[in-house]
């Protein structure tokens, strides 16, 4: 893909491929040295949030596979209960089937027969009334057992085929993630190996200036109007000079999306991590409608995330070499924004 990255006072345009630049390859000038440190860089930062996402990811599938495990422990003593009730039943359910193989006399003909008294008949017939009733509710009260034991082992796997699949699918995560980490760890090894390789003239012009010519911060934040958003960009503008690092979320080094993260709990609102997962929060707003401490998205795949300072400016960490800064937007293909 194509993309605008600015560094400092440096705007160079590149065309990005998915794969990190050749590491054997080396720059035969300075201007080349730059241009392959903006590549390099662009695609870490790329890395950088992918792994992040690929880390929610395997958290949030993680959370799945404990409640699923959660769930099928709570199956299986629904099960174990239901099969102890259906075991206290089977002694009776026995001996009524055993007795009925073996041709017990137990109707009110034989009571009739074998009676030699009306007394005797009325003792037996009552006999008989009250075993068979006895034996008809155990037999209810058994098949509503053994029902129930058949449903709690349905439901117990169905949790486990559940729990299983939950398991599955954070091992994958896992997976991605460390094959993130690890494309990551090759990508800002790349990085720092090319910026070690730049004049200290290259590095200078590389971090640039932490301000726009004529930009004054205190005027900014004198006119801010307070809201969370407002004193997040207030929050943000303490970390002014701060380095860029892979990963960070401060309090003294960022990456982009931990710039945000920072700048916002300081004000009590918790935003998601990574910038793609930002671009989901708030309310959206138009471009010609950004207010100060919108947060604008940067990029197609939203790999580059900022603070809307106003008049087109605004504060990020931008990428390695170059500290947290204010700097205008329109150098960095715009995506959207939203207000938290």
């Amino acid at each position: 893909m194509g993309g605008v990255l600015t560094a400092g006072v440096l705007t160079i345009t590149v065309a990005l491929g998915p794969a990190v630049a050749d590491p054997v390859a080396m720059p035969s000038s300075a201007s080349e040295a730059v241009q392959r440190l903006v590549e390099l860089s662009r695609q870490s930062e790329q890395l950088n949030e992918q792994a992040l996402n690929a880390e929610a990811d395997l958290d949030a599938k993680l959370a799945v596979q404990r409640d699923a495990d959660t769930v099928l422990a709570a199956k299986r003593n629904v099960l174990d209960t239901a099969r102890d009730e259906v075991r206290k039943f089977q002694p009776v359910i026995d001996r009524t089937a055993i007795a009925t193989y073996q041709g017990a006399k137990t109707n009110r003909m034989f009571a009739v027969l074998t009676s030699n008294s009306p007394q005797q008949l009325l003792d037996q017939m009552s006999v008989l009334d009250v075993m068979t009733t006895q034996t008809t509710d155990q037999l209810k009260q058994f098949k509503k057992a053994t029902d129930a034991a058949s449903a709690a082992e349905t439901a117990a796997r169905a949790a486990s085929d559940a729990a299983h699949d939950a398991a599955a699918k954070s091992e994958r995560m896992r997976s991605d993630l460390l094959d993130k980490q690890r494309e990551l760890g090759t990508a800002t090894t790349q990085v720092i190996e090319a910026w070690s390789g730049l004049s200290a003239k290259d590095k200078a012009a590389w971090a640039g200036s932490p301000f726009p010519a004529g930009f004054d911060r205190d005027s900014l934040l004198k006119d801010l109007v307070p809201g969370s958003g407002t004193s997040a960009l207030a929050a943000a503008m303490t970390r002014i000079g701060d380095p860029y690092v892979w990963g960070a979320t401060g309090p003294n080094q960022f990456d982009c999306s931990g710039l945000v993260q920072w700048a916002f709990k300081q004000v009590g609102k918790s935003v998601p991590r990574t910038s793609s997962q930002q671009a989901n929060f708030g309310t959206p707003v138009p471009k010609d409608e950004l207010l100060p401490g919108d947060i604008v998205f940067f990029y197609p795949e939203i790999s580059h995330v900022g603070i809307y300072a106003g008049n087109g400016l605004m504060v990020h960490a931008s990428t390695f070499g170059v500290p947290v800064a204010v700097a205008p937007i329109s150098t960095t293909p715009y995506h959207s924004a939203r207000r938290y």
